[in-house]
């Protein structure tokens, strides 16, 4: 796979450190202080996205701990966002649509940061996929319903063609 269709992992680590100790700041000043009118949580939003160049209001600064915890969270955060890229070929979207599907992220090695947060770059593969084609549905990757009632998963190679169109 091209490396401009591979999350970038190397800036994801220059930033990681950082963005965790703001949001762990924000937990202790919340913790101790609450934070009523959301002043100080606007302003951790506004540092993060100043760090990142996100959006930040996809991601729960407040209530983390229900999803996955500040460590996670701050890798999602640090891990920048999916680029357009002209000409993905069959083979690389083959791979990725597999990788999602499957879950299997054992292909993707690297340093011990890596190597800790590679299991979640589902959401970064997923994005690729949206902003590269407009046929993309997250669905596609789940359980459907038949007309029959029963239950079946579309293929990898179904999920393509869904895809591509």
């Amino acid at each position: 796979m091209r490396k401009e269709l591979e999350p970038d992992m190397e800036t994801a680590e220059k930033l990681y450190k950082e963005v965790l100790k703001l949001i762990e700041e924000y937990t202790d000043f919340y913790d101790e202080n609450g934070d009523d009118e959301d002043i100080e949580y606007k302003k951790s939003e506004a540092k993060l996205k100043e760090m990142t160049g996100k959006d930040i209001s996809q991601y729960n600064l407040f209530e983390y701990w229900e999803e996955e915890g500040p460590e996670i969270l701050s890798f999602k955060i640090s891990l920048p966002e999916p680029k357009v890229i002209e000409n993905i070929t069959k083979e690389e979207l083959t791979e990725i649509i597999t990788t999602l599907k499957d879950r299997d992220f054992e292909n993707i090695i690297g340093n011990d940061f890596v190597e800790e947060y590679k299991y979640y770059l589902d959401e970064y593969y997923h994005k690729l996929l949206k902003v590269n084609f407009k046929n993309y549905r997250y669905e596609y990757f789940n359980r459907q319903k038949g007309k029959d009632g029963k239950y079946f998963e579309y293929s990898a190679k179904e999920i393509m063609s869904k895809i591509v169109g």
